[in-house]
């Protein structure tokens, strides 16, 4: 499954990505996993994914809960809990 990521605020700073196209790994079944997956990735994902308490979600532009699954997602975006600009 390719999903489009954005990444918001900090997080797109700190990765030093806006967006991107991902095949998704087939064990990466829900919002938990993906942050898990996330921090695998390297280290500039490591420092914003090792604080996935403050990490903020969006499925498909609705807000997620780490246990929402990504059946079907065509678009995931990331951002801390407040943004701006």
């Amino acid at each position: 499954m390719t999903v489009k990521f954005l990444y918001f605020a900090w997080v797109r700073e700190q990765t030093g990505i806006s967006e991107e196209e991902i095949a998704l790994p087939p064990e990466v079944k829900d919002v938990a996993g993906l942050i898990a997956w996330q921090r695998e990735r390297g280290p500039e994902f490591a420092a914003v994914f090792g604080r996935d308490e403050i990490i903020r979600v969006a499925v498909d532009r609705k807000h997620a809960l780490r246990d929402t699954t990504l059946d079907g997602a065509r678009e995931i975006a990331f951002f801390p809990p407040v943004t701006g600009g």
